[in-house]
């Protein structure tokens, strides 16, 4: 359903800063399931063990399954509409980012949908105070990732999800979410 990009990439530093990171890339593992949410113990179930064999904490590799298992849900629910039938793609690259001498290892989940463009301005998280089911998934994925960017790739979604070992924990969510 998908090509593989480059092995490679420059991420955009913060104003002030002068060498660009360079992040070096390993594919790890595909998985290709269907819509329906019978298919969200698989995803948690190869995660886990990779994860760990990364070298996350226990709390890291809890927040990354949260992260990347309310983002499937979100694709099942809003992007397919409960279609149980639906391809999602979801690919693991082992991300090693070099800056200032220092090296940090981290994990990179994209995840593929057949779903119509996503309109980023109408989708927004509701405010935490507000008492009532439903609305957190953006909260869930951005408070458990370092990085959430959503794509459209052609006639694909595309969501990247990356989180790096030791680093604080969300909060640095940064999002590309132009819709092109």
């Amino acid at each position: 359903m998908h090509k593989r990009s480059a092995d490679s990439m420059t991420v955009k530093r913060p104003a002030g800063k002068r060498k660009p990171t360079k992040v070096s890339r390993t594919f790890l593992l595909k998985l290709e399931l269907r819509s329906h949410p019978t298919f969200l113990c698989v995803v948690r179930g190869a995660l886990e063990p990779l994860m760990e064999s990364l070298g996350f904490s226990g709390e890291e590799n809890r927040a990354i399954i949260r992260g990347v298992d309310e983002a499937v849900s979100n694709i099942m629910r809003h992007s397919y509409h409960g279609c149980p039938d639906k391809p999602i793609d979801v690919y693991c690259n082992r991300l090693e980012r070099r800056a200032n001498g220092r090296s940090e290892q981290g994990i990179e989940v994209l995840l593929y949908d057949c779903g119509p463009a996503v309109d980023t301005t109408k989708i927004q998280p509701r405010p935490l105070d507000e008492v009532r089911p439903g609305g957190l998934g953006l909260h869930i994925i951005r408070g458990s990732m370092d990085e959430v960017e959503y794509k459209r790739a052609g006639r694909m979604n595309r969501l990247r999800l990356v989180k790096y070992a030791g680093a604080s924990e969300g909060g640095s969510a940064r999002r590309e979410e132009k819709p092109q």
